[in-house]
């Protein structure tokens, strides 16, 4: 089923720990209140709102960033603002999800 949908919609699978281990940057697009209530260790706040804001501070880190929130939908939209500003970017999806994968 996953090769089906991969076959569907492109891409081949990110290997998430790997960007980590690499230096990649989390940033959790969620309110500050939903990050309080529960995030991955070393990811950074920013959201969505302002994620216009904080491209000039993730380009300067020279890092893949991979976005991540409550459901997946913020993440991408996230992603898709940061990769036209000229970063190397990934949807992460749900935190909790990313959590599990590295």
């Amino acid at each position: 089923m996953l090769s089906f949908l991969q076959k569907l919609f492109g891409g081949t699978p990110v290997n998430y720990k790997e960007l980590i281990h690499n230096g990649a940057v989390i940033v959790d697009v969620r309110t500050p209140g939903e990050f309080k209530s529960g995030h991955i260790n070393g990811s950074k706040n920013y959201p969505l709102d302002t994620i216009r804001s904080k491209v000039n501070d993730l380009k300067k880190l020279n890092k893949p960033v991979i976005t991540v929130c409550l459901s997946g939908g913020r993440s991408s939209m996230a992603k898709n603002i940061l990769k036209a500003a000229g970063i190397e970017v990934y949807n992460g999806g749900p935190w909790t999800s990313l959590r599990g994968k590295i």
